[in-house]
C-alpha cells in the first residue's frame, strides 16, 4: 500500500486574538506549481495559490484550536492540537508526517518536525498557505463584530495599533487572556 506524505503547519501562534489554525495537506504527484512559505508571498497571491492547491491537492484538512484551549493548556500545546486535529482530519491511515518546527503532535504515525520545513517541502508550504488563507479569513469574519481593533489589517497580530485599541478599549472574549499584552490590558 502506498504511503502518502501530510505537510502540516500551523499559523497565528503569535497572535493576541483568535483560534490558532493548521492545515494538513496530501498533494501526492499534484504539486507542479510553484510553492512557497506563506510569510513569503502576498496576499494576492496567497489566494491564488490556494485555488490551485484546492484544485491539485489529493486531500486538504483543517485543525483549531480555541482561545479556551490556549489559555488552558499553552501556545504551544494549542498549536499541536490543532495540528493534531488537521492531521486526523484528512481521514487517511497510510501516511507519513512532515511538521514545520521542533515539535510534532501526539498521533499515532510516523511524523517528524523539520525546522524551515514551510520553506522546503511542497507539501509543507502548502499547508502553509491553507492555514494563512483560512486564518486570515477568519479575522476578516471578526473584524466585522469588533470593528474598532481593525483585524482585517493586523490579523490579530500585536500591532502597535492593535496594542493601542487593546489599552484603550480592553480585550474581548476572543483576546487570548495569557498572552501579556492582553493580561495587561484588563
Amino acid at each position: 500500500m502506498k504511503k502518502y506524505l501530510v505537510g502540516a503547519d500551523e499559523v497565528g501562534r503569535g497572535c493576541l486574538f483568535g483560534p490558532v489554525v493548521a492545515a494538513a495537506v496530501i498533494l501526492g504527484n499534484n504539486n507542479n506549481f510553484e510553492l512557497k512559505d506563506s510569510k513569503k508571498l502576498s496576499e494576492k497571491k496567497r489566494i491564488a495559490l490556494l485555488s490551485e492547491i484546492e484544485r491539485n491537492a489529493i486531500k486538504i484538512s483543517i485543525g483549531k484550536a480555541s482561545v479556551k484551549e490556549i489559555d488552558s493548556l499553552n501556545i504551544k500545546e494549542a498549536s499541536l492540537l490543532a495540528i493534531k486535529r488537521a492531521i486526523l482530519g484528512l481521514k487517511v491511515k497510510n501516511i507519513e508526517i512532515v511538521v514545520d518546527g521542533v515539535d510534532i503532535p501526539k498521533i499515532n504515525y510516523p511524523c517528524k518536525a523539520i525546522i524551515k520545513a514551510d520553506d522546503k517541502i511542497p507539501e509543507v508550504m502548502a499547508a502553509s498557505i491553507v492555514a494563512k488563507v483560512h486564518r486570515d479569513n477568519l479575522m476578516i469574519t471578526f473584524s466585522k463584530i469588533f470593528p474598532d481593533f481593525f483585524l482585517e489589517k493586523n490579523k490579530g497580530y500585536p500591532t502597535k495599533e492593535h496594542l493601542n485599541i487593546l489599552k484603550s478599549l480592553g480585550p474581548t472574549k476572543y483576546h487570548r487572556k495569557s498572552f501579556k499584552p492582553v493580561l495587561d490590558a484588563r
